[in-house]
């Protein structure tokens, strides 16, 4: 059965001035699907994550060509609400970030920025939103307590759980697991399993390893241009590309 398709990009340049960091992008992805951005530094990878939630709209030298397609809607049409969609397309970002604020209102908060009231639905919304994040069993008696006083693994899964809250159909991650210890990380990388049942998953990592355990799918981008993309398995064991083999094997990079 052919995968639904939730995203794409179609020849996406992007530039900071007159520095171009993308060049003719064109990628999909699947629903309920885990596709992992690999590449250098300095690749267009993190770039290219960023356009997909229009987050490069913040900075002001910036500029976009090409279309980016979300359920064949263009998430750069002039008649895009921003806000709603980075409610649909939720990002994760390196560093956990909570609010310096309860574990319970680092959740609640967005519920009720997107116009949530009933206390009721916020409470049980949040301990959803933490199951879901595998962080109920951890924190459900400290709900009122900081979430500064959490390990940085929990706070990364709560930063999850405060992305899954309002409901996204796509998931953004920034090399969720770069700050973290490997145990943190192995439970970063159980959850991506269990949630790309429900979610489209887009992540960037610089671990080969990551990827290769996470991702369903794997593009290699090298000077801002997607070189390659193919199958996980396919791209790591019989990379089409000198290039591709040669970043993977660590070659060069």
């Amino acid at each position: 059965m052919a995968q639904e398709l939730k995203m794409l990009s179609k020849h996406l340049n992007f530039y900071y001035g007159e520095a171009q960091a993308l060049h003719d992008v064109s990628l999909d992805f699947n629903a309920c699907e885990v596709t992992a951005l690999i590449g250098p530094s300095g690749c267009g990878k993190s770039t290219y994550l960023r356009c997909l939630n229009r987050m490069n709209d913040l900075i002001p030298i910036s500029r976009v060509d090409g279309k980016i397609l979300l359920d064949e809607e263009d998430i750069y049409d002039p008649s895009v609400d921003v806000v709603m969609l980075r409610r649909r397309v939720g990002m994760v970002f390196q560093k956990p970030n909570p609010f310096p604020k309860t574990i319970f209102e680092n959740i609640a908060y967005g519920l009720r920025v997107n116009g949530l009231r009933d206390h009721t639905s916020i409470t049980k919304r949040v301990e959803e939103s933490l199951k879901k994040a595998a962080l109920w069993e951890e924190v459900k008696d400290r709900l009122h307590e900081s979430a500064l006083g959490l390990s940085g693994g929990q706070q990364q899964r709560l930063c999850i759980a405060r992305a899954l809250a309002v409901e996204p159909e796509v998931l953004l991650m920034d090399e969720p697991c770069s700050a973290l210890d490997p145990i943190a990380t192995q439970k970063i990388e159980e959850l991506i399993h269990e949630l790309k049942k429900s979610y489209t998953i887009i992540i960037v990592t610089h671990s080969m390893q990551q990827a290769a355990r996470v991702s369903d799918k794997t593009a290699f981008f090298y000077m801002g241009k997607l070189i390659e993309v193919g199958e996980t398995d396919t791209v790591f064991t019989r990379p089409k590309l000198r290039q591709t083999e040669d970043y993977i094997t660590g070659r060069f990079g």
